[in-house]
């Protein structure tokens, strides 16, 4: 709650007026009022710039554990690479495909290229038809029509 010095020596000037309280016990009640409001104050100031600084040092070690994920996913070995041996492991088991590669959709024709030398006649025609009907890509389309020479 915040009170005005100007409200308190209002009130306080009403009770001397009243003859409630001498003149200079009123001055001493307002003067001891705001010191302990500005203490008050100050000490509510102290309080929120600690949390902030919390806030701020959670803030920093958060980013710092995100950048050390980040750093220490980029050392793995990429993706693409499992993958590709997911693919490999899965005809080699003789598993029925639902599509020769697997994440298809979501590779760079680069990467495409790379796995068009595990698959065989049949899985090269497959992977040529959807390519068409989808991105139809020139570098995938011609390094499938390479591999099927």
């Amino acid at each position: 709650m915040m009170v005005s010095r100007d409200r308190i020596q209002e009130v306080l000037d009403d009770a001397v007026h009243r003859g409630r309280v001498t003149r200079d016990d009123a001055n001493d009640m307002v003067a001891d009022l705001v010191r302990r409001g500005r203490r008050q104050t100050d000490d509510l100031m102290k309080d929120l710039e600690q949390l902030l600084g919390r806030s701020r040092e959670q803030f920093e070690d958060a980013s710092a554990d995100a950048r050390k994920r980040a750093t220490r996913a980029r050392r793995q070995p990429p993706v693409d690479r499992v993958l590709r041996e997911v693919d490999r492991g899965r005809r080699a088991a003789g598993l029925p495909p639902s599509f020769p590669v697997l994440g298809y959709d979501d590779l760079s024709a680069a990467q495409i290229g790379d796995r068009l030398a595990d698959l065989s006649p049949a899985e090269l025609r497959k992977v040529r038809d959807y390519e068409r009907r989808n991105a139809n890509r020139k570098s995938v389309l011609s390094a499938i029509e390479k591999a099927l020479a």
